[in-house]
Formats: C-alpha cells, sequence, structure tokens
C-alpha cells in the first residue's frame, strides 16, 4: 500500500502543527506508522491522498450514520452558504432544531446551541454548579468529556492513549473538585457523596462509555445514578455526544428509560460539521443568561451551516425509524463474525455492542469500566489495526475507542471486514 503522500504531508505538518496534528488520537502514536491524509469520503468508504480506498468504522467519530456526503446534507448546506456562512445573529435553523430536539426528547425543555461537545460538557457543568451554588463534580474514570480542565482527571480516549491520565496545566483546584467514581460502580458513587454531603453539583457520565472501548451500562447503574440525584439533589448530566441520535434517535435516554437533568450532545446534530449543544430542565436552563446568571456565549454558536447539516440528518432521521433497525442487523452480524474470528483461534477478548456502537478489548476481562478497559493487549491491537488497514478497513487508530458503523454499508462491506479480521489475525497468530 503507498501512503507517499501522506507521509510527505505529515513532514510537513510537524513542522506547523503539534506533533503534525489538531487531535491527538489521529497521530498513530498507540498504533505507530504514519497517519494517513483523508481527501474525500463518500458513503461508507474513505480516500487518503494516495488514492488508497478503506472501509469507514469511524463515521467521523459517531455523526455520519447515513454515511459520508450524504446528498440531502450536502444539498442544505450548500444552499444555506449562499446567503453567507455566518451571521452572528440568531436564524429561523437555530429555532427549527431546537423544536425538533426538545419535542423529541423527554426532558430537554431547553437547549443551547454551542460549537463542539467539549464546549457543551463545559457549559453543562457550569451551569449545575451555577444552580446548584455547590463547586464539586463527579466523573468516571475512562469517561472522556472533552478536554475541559475538570475533566482531564482520569480523562479516557486520547488522554489514555496518549498515557496521560491527567494533563498538565490542570490547577491543583480542579483536581480538587473533581470527584472520580469507577463507572458501573454504585455502591463507590454513594460512599463518595455520603462523604462529600452538601458539596457536590453534578455526576457527569457516558451513559454507554465510548472512549475506553465501549461499555455498556450495568443493569441497575443508570436507575441508581438517578435515585442518588434525587436523594443528594445533584444535577445528573448525561453526556451522549457519542451516543445521541445515534444508538437510538432518543440516544441512550430512551434505550433505558432514564431521564438525566441535563444532556449533552455534538458531532451529530451537526451532521459532522463542527456543533454541539446542550439542554435540560428548564428550571436549570433559565439560570442560562442572558435569563439567568451563569454566562456562556459563542460568536459561531447556532451556526447556519451546522444548524442546516443537523437539521437535515435529524429529520430523515425521525421521518425513518427503520435505519435504526438495519444498522442493529448489520452491527449485530459484524459483532458475531468478530467473535466467532476471536473464538475459533482461542483469542483472549470481550465484545460489547450498543446499536451501532462496537468495543473490542484483547484480554480475559471482566471489563466494566476503566480498570478492566487498560488491560487491553495494546501491542495485538496495533498488529490488528494495521492488518485490517492493509486489507482496506479503517478502524479508529486507539485500543480505546468505540467502532462507529454507517448504514452505508453494505453487506460486501462486512463480509470483506469480517474476512480481513480473520486473516489479520491468523497473521499475527502465526508470527
Amino acid at each position: 500500500m503507498n501512503i507517499d503522500k501522506s507521509k510527505e504531508l505529515y513532514e510537513r505538518a510537524e513542522k506547523v502543527i503539534p506533533g503534525g496534528v489538531n487531535s491527538p488520537v489521529r497521530a498513530f502514536n498507540s498504533v505507530g506508522g504514519t497517519p494517513l491524509f483523508m481527501k474525500k469520503a463518500e458513503g461508507a468508504y474513505l480516500y487518503d491522498e494516495d488514492g488508497n480506498k478503506y472501509i469507514d468504522f469511524i463515521s467521523s467519530w459517531g455523526p455520519m450514520l447515513l454515511g459520508h456526503a450524504e446528498p440531502d446534507v450536502v444539498k442544505a448546506v450548500s444552499e444555506v452558504a449562499k446567503h453567507s456562512t455566518s451571521f452572528g445573529a440568531p436564524t429561523r435553523l437555530e429555532v427549527e432544531i431546537a423544536e425538533l430536539i426538545t419535542s423529541s426528547i423527554p426532558g430537554v425543555d431547553k437547549i443551547r446551541m454551542v460549537n463542539s461537545g467539549t464546549e457543551a460538557c463545559m457549559s453543562a457543568i457550569r451551569v449545575a454548579r451555577g444552580y446548584t451554588g455547590r463547586e464539586k463534580v463527579l466523573k468516571f474514570k475512562g469517561c472522556y468529556h472533552g478536554h475541559g480542565d475538570s475533566f482531564l482527571i482520569e480523562a479516557g480516549s486520547g488522554a489514555l492513549t496518549m498515557g496521560h491520565p491527567s494533563s498538565p496545566g490542570v490547577t491543583s483546584g480542579t483536581a480538587k473538585d473533581t470527584l472520580i467514581a469507577e463507572f458501573n460502580d454504585l455502591n463507590q458513587v454513594e460512599e463518595i457523596l455520603t462523604a462529600n454531603k452538601d458539596e457536590v453539583a453534578a455526576i457527569i457520565l457516558e451513559p454507554i462509555a465510548g472512549n475506553m472501548g465501549c461499555i455498556p451500562p450495568k443493569k441497575g447503574f443508570l436507575e441508581g445514578l438517578r435515585r442518588l440525584c434525587d436523594d443528594h439533589n445533584v444535577v445528573m448530566i448525561m453526556d451522549e455526544v457519542m451516543t445521541g441520535f445515534r444508538v437510538h434517535f432518543g440516544g441512550a435516554q430512551a434505550i433505558y428509560d432514564v431521564q438525566a437533568d441535563l444532556v449533552t450532545y455534538g458531532k451529530i446534530i451537526g451532521a459532522g460539521l463542527p456543533v454541539g449543544a446542550y439542554g435540560g430542565k428548564k428550571e436549570i436552563m433559565d439560570y442560562v443568561a442572558p435569563t439567568g446568571p451563569v454566562y456562556q456565549a459563542g460568536t459561531l454558536s447556532g451556526n447556519p451551516l451546522a444548524m442546516a447539516a443537523g437539521l437535515t440528518l435529524l429529520k430523515k432521521l425521525k421521518e425513518q425509524p427503520e435505519v435504526y433497525d438495519e444498522l442493529d442487523k448489520k452491527s449485530s452480524i459484524l459483532e458475531k463474525g468478530f467473535r466467532n474470528a476471536l473464538e475459533g483461534l482461542n483469542v483472549p477478548h470481550v465484545i460489547y455492542r450498543v446499536g451501532s456502537m462496537i468495543g473490542i478489548f484483547y484480554t480475559e476481562g471482566p471489563v466494566e469500566g476503566f480498570s478492566g478497559a487498560e488491560k487491553t493487549d495494546k501491542d495485538f491491537f496495533g498488529k490488528i489495526f494495521h492488518g485490517m488497514l492493509e486489507r482496506g478497513v479503517y478502524l479508529p487508530p486507539s485500543p480505546f475507542e468505540a467502532f462507529f458503523l454507517s448504514n452505508a454499508l453494505t453487506m460486501e462491506d462486512i463480509s470483506h471486514t469480517l474476512t480481513a479480521f480473520e486473516e489479520t489475525l491468523e497473521d499475527i497468530l502465526n508470527h
């Protein structure tokens, strides 16, 4: 496989961009080799600068549920761009997408658009603190909520890949106000809340952890968190940046029938354009300026291109609920094929799937949270990654990221992927 143009671009990038990339996981640090520079994408396929074609299992980290360059989304963005790419003033599109989301998601009475999932989570924490008058926040090891200071304590995803669970630049005061629990450990959460009585403003979590692989909540975990938040007057924040409108139109809240006080969104509500949002109960959201005292602003919030793209995609998903059934079927076939290949060759593994998100851990298990996820065989994953890449399959370049499927995948794509997986496993085990 020729990647000369990617190598040339990476050499140029390293001179002018830290690490040669604008987001750490893209650097291939955890798998080795040269990151591939993409030129275009269509449907379920990526094409790099050298013309190599790959079946895509990242989907831009989630939003490309219907595939890349979806025609109606492209048309909507093109039409809006003719009238300007930004106004710095309100638009009809902001109202329409807010109406669609609030009418579709129980408990989201009001919603505020921002520019990224990180910004959405940072803002939700600030609002929770303002609403409760408390300062401490509880998060879970391995859950990643963006690169805000409060979240880079025992963070997942890129922070795990880089080997730095925390980051220099995060103050000791911020660390002091961030409490840490193991994902899926309800007893630990209760102990922390009891030890910090009337000091915790919010609990924030990924309802389905997607930044230390894909780890679903144990039965009763989310329900238990809801009860504890009610008992201790703590704001429950569900980070649905990955899961919202992906695992179900109603997100993880709909799958598990647990309603948060605040919810954060990203990625998919802009169909891949830079966007985020946070929303929730009216009495909490009315604390946001200009209605309330908690300040949060953004010149590009509600950008018309992102709103047009997101509104178009969300309308299609709402009108075509069968998409989720089709995705579930394809994901189930892929999961079963992965499992059969690993079992057939006696490779230690744990596989989880929720809807169109899949996670594979190369370890004996159990994997219920951070302590289990970090036992995955990272070197083995790196070999898997490059073996699949050579066979035209682009997996997440980190052992701590979930796979995201798009409905543009065909059965032929899935068959090719499973054959590539079996061949890659056999090559690794025979050498």
